[in-house]
């Protein structure tokens, strides 16, 4: 008899119609998942099968535009969702109000969007926690004890939602269990089966499994994802793939990522369209075109396309793949090949009057304190030889040391993703603000750009140059906004270093390792518009109309358990009225 063993998640909801949204499930054998709403709305769909594990996406269709309604999930007649002794609510789809030509795409209640990245699993039971309490558990907690509280429309998972390099004692202990740990790749994840222990331990627990139930989300890979710093350089590619386990290790790991984060990244008409997606579904078993699929996209990444777009009324959000789709060799290196380049550059200016807020989710920040980017800028320019062969190597050798890896370590990568946010953010139909959501770093912090001839910020730095930007300062405001971890850490002397790289002294010693590296200005300075935050976190961008503001929670234990505190309410554009007038900077 089949039962449920992994979700349900709440995946897809279709903003559009308010009708439409996709619930990902794993059954313990072959079946047909049907999920069925308290409205009268319902789906139904076959799993298929990858590597011995049976899934299926479930489209539910005739859902209440502007409802909440609870389903449950059955196989046959069986109810497998929620369980019989369940202690957490109903789950529940919400379903915005049906855009209208009156309404132009807004919604009544405008768009809660929270977001971070960087998430080692909880640990099992209440025990003890040596990184603190996980965010996206208080975060469940609090919503679980008062349903009626305001939550949000979707989470954004900013990469690191599994850790394929660095695995739990638990973890260890069933790796241990069918291979010699001696062996390389030792206590890491060795292929497919091995990272479904990774997905298990995330997402079956209590808290987390009920809250991914109930909020839409939307994922994307980092490099922990499948191993640290992934695809960094053509020399550590090459590193790689001479070692015997890596190759099933990138090929399971991009066939994990395709079943249980990619699939549910993609509304209905774009599953419908997939032709992995339709052959995997229409083999008994899908193990093969799916390896064969991944094998493929790792020997040339352009064949695959991971970023995406969603879009929330007035709200526009583009996803972006910043470790999958790089060019690495020297000389050509760019974060996104030419391919996902053009599709970001459409994706961002296309028909910009339909939108009143862009987001650009990147794993990895945009911005960085400023001695970082001058760092990962300066490193670049060694690893190509401006210096000569020494300090190439010496540059190699301290980019995978480091993880310089970021949009700096890509300079005419982040002067053109620059450009396109300026472009992006000027004109008459200019949306009132343009973020870029990221995490990768482990705290939090908000950065704001500034163009030539532009208003200084608060924390400008005399003597300080940018670029001559192609055009203007941009109308809309252009803002960094980075939130991790969600449940990690980060040692003192890491932290210490981060504060460091916004202070003027650390500026100046970025300029200095920019003239030995020969790098040149970049096209715009920056400042630290707030933080840095450290601990684990969640961020919450609150979208009406074309006002803007954010949030910023933080697990805390107290004697009455997990808690998340408020650490920042700001707003970010000037006609919408502040939720509160403190802000804390830690």
């Amino acid at each position: 008899m089949a039962g449920l063993r992994l979700g349900p998640l709440l995946r897809y909801v279709d903003w559009e119609s308010g009708s439409t949204a996709t619930v990902w499930v794993e059954a313990s054998r072959p079946c047909t998942v049907e999920v069925r709403c308290a409205d009268g709305a319902s789906g139904a769909s076959p799993t298929f099968s990858v590597a011995g594990h049976h899934y299926a996406l479930v489209v539910v269709t005739g859902l209440t535009p502007g409802s909440t309604t609870a389903y449950e999930v059955l196989i046959g007649s069986r109810r497998i969702w929620p369980p019989d002794d369940a202690r957490l609510p109903p789950s529940t789809i919400t379903t915005p109000s049906a855009a209208t030509p009156e309404s132009a795409g807004a919604t009544p209640d405008g768009v809660r969007i929270s977001f971070g990245s960087c998430r080692w699993a909880s640990a099992p039971g209440g025990g003890h926690d040596p990184v603190g309490p996980d965010a996206l558990v208080t975060l469940a907690a609090r919503l679980a004890a008062d349903p009626a509280a305001e939550r949000p429309d979707v989470l954004l998972l900013l990469g690191d939602q599994v850790y394929a390099d660095e695995t739990s004692g638990a973890t260890r202990r069933r790796l241990a269990a069918r291979r010699d740990l001696s062996e390389p790749p030792g206590t890491e994840i060795a292929d497919y089966e091995e990272y479904t222990y990774l997905y298990d331990e995330s997402w079956r627990d209590p808290e987390v499994r009920w809250l991914l139930s109930t909020v839409p989300s939307c994922m994307i890979f980092d490099d922990h994802d499948v191993i640290d710093d992934w695809n960094t350089s053509a020399a550590w590619q090459r590193d790689m793939r001479a070692t015997p386990w890596w190759h099933e290790r990138i090929v399971s790991g991009l066939m994990s990522y395709w079943v249980h984060q990619h699939l549910g990244n993609l509304s209905p008409a774009e599953l419908a369209a997939d032709p992995v997606y339709a052959a995997v579904r229409a083999s008994p078993d899908g193990t093969e075109e799916l390896r064969r699929f991944a094998a493929e996209t790792d020997a040339d990444p352009a064949r695959t396309r991971w970023s995406y777009q969603r879009v929330f009324g007035r709200v526009r959000l583009v996803m972006v793949d910043t470790r999958a789709a790089r060019v690495l060799a020297e000389g050509e290196r760019a974060m996104l090949d030419a391919e996902e380049a053009a599709w970001l550059r459409d994706a961002v200016l296309d028909d910009p009057s339909s939108y009143d807020h862009l987001l650009i989710g990147s794993s990895l920040p945009w911005l960085l304190p400023p001695l970082v980017h001058d760092a990962e800028r300066w490193n670049a320019a060694l690893c190509a030889g401006v210096r000569g062969q020494r300090w190439a190597r010496f540059g190699e050798k301290l980019r995978r040391a480091s993880d310089l890896e970021h949009w700096a370590a890509f300079p005419e990568s982040f002067d053109r993703f620059t450009e396109l946010l300026r472009e992006a953010g000027s004109g008459p139909d200019a949306p009132a603000t343009v973020c870029v959501l990221s995490g990768d770093v482990h705290h939090a912090y908000i950065a704001e750009p500034r163009w030539p001839n532009s208003d200084p910020g608060p924390d400008s730095t005399p003597g300080t140059h940018s670029a001559p930007a192609s055009g203007g300062a941009p109308a809309s405001r252009i803002l960094q906004l980075t939130c991790s971890p969600v449940h990690n850490s980060i040692p003192r002397s890491i932290r210490a270093g981060f504060r460091f790289g916004w202070s003027r002294v650390g500026r100046r010693i970025g300029r200095l390792l920019s003239r030995h590296g020969r790098t040149g200005a970049s096209p715009v300075t920056w400042h630290r518009a707030g933080g840095p935050w450290f601990g684990n976190q969640l961020m919450t961008l609150t979208l009406h109309g074309r006002k803007s503001a954010l949030t910023l929670v933080q697990a805390k234990s107290n004697k009455q358990g997990a808690q998340l505190e408020a650490v920042l309410e700001r707003s970010l554009t000037p006609e919408s009225e502040a939720i509160s007038g403190h802000s804390t900077e830690c």
